[in-house]
């Protein structure tokens, strides 16, 4: 059965998912520059993201980049995912951080507050611009996504809605030993096992602590199609 999964989502050790002062200059937040680095070395951020074939690590976080893409058919991400501006779009062309080939190559849904037209880009991304909330975003992205997983992007924010509305099946949490001292938290305040999950693994790596949680299936869940 399909799932709604977050996936390679990344925190500092002091929890955080991105630092203060997110911007065009620092589209992670001051400070958060090496946040992602269990992931930006990896052989499958490499190929997948930047398109260059033959480099990269392999090895467990590898591992855990691989699986982030493997039978993914829609995402759903904040806007602060797709663009650094806010309110009403601006008519300033842009098309997200990715330039004209985004590594998602199915239908992204972002969610709004503001209506836009869908964007078609290259290798097969179309971004949705979704301004009637979490539970339609996702139900639009699971009939994208067929018999395949829908994954639940950034920010943290839009990550704790779906965790909050027990809306999501299985999570990838990759802890990096950076603090960042403030910023945007992702577990503040949660009760993870309330959202129905529990963790099912967990790998340590030089770069990264690995965590998967995931629901129990006698739970059943809101999340679950």
């Amino acid at each position: 059965m399909p799932k709604t999964r977050v996936l390679g989502f990344t925190i500092s050790l002091d929890g955080f998912a991105a630092g203060p002062g997110q911007d065009l200059q620092h589209p992670m937040g001051i400070g958060a520059d090496d946040l992602h680095a269990w992931l930006l070395g990896t052989r499958t951020f490499q190929v997948k993201v930047l398109g260059q074939e033959g480099g990269g690590d392999t090895g467990p976080d590898d591992d855990f980049a691989a699986a982030s893409f493997e039978g993914i058919g829609a995402w759903v991400i904040g806007r602060n995912m797709f663009a650094p501006s806010r309110g009403p779009w601006p008519d300033d062309g842009w098309k997200g951080w990715w330039g004209e080939t985004p590594p998602y190559r199915c239908d992204v849904f972002v969610l709004t507050n503001h209506e836009r037209a869908p964007l078609e880009m290259d290798g097969g991304t179309v971004f949705h611009f979704v301004t009637d909330g979490i539970q339609a975003a996702l139900q639009r992205a699971q009939s994208s996504a067929g018999e395949l997983d829908v994954r639940i992007g950034g920010g943290a924010n839009t990550v704790r809605q779906y965790l909050e509305a027990g809306l999501v099946d299985e999570m990838h949490i990759a802890v990096s030993p950076v603090l960042l001292g403030s910023g945007e938290p992702l577990l503040a305040g949660l009760d993870l096992a309330a959202c129905g999950l529990t963790e099912v693994e967990y790998v340590p790596t030089p770069a990264a602590a690995h965590y998967v949680l995931s629901r129990d299936s006698t739970q059943g869940g809101q999340g679950s199609r």
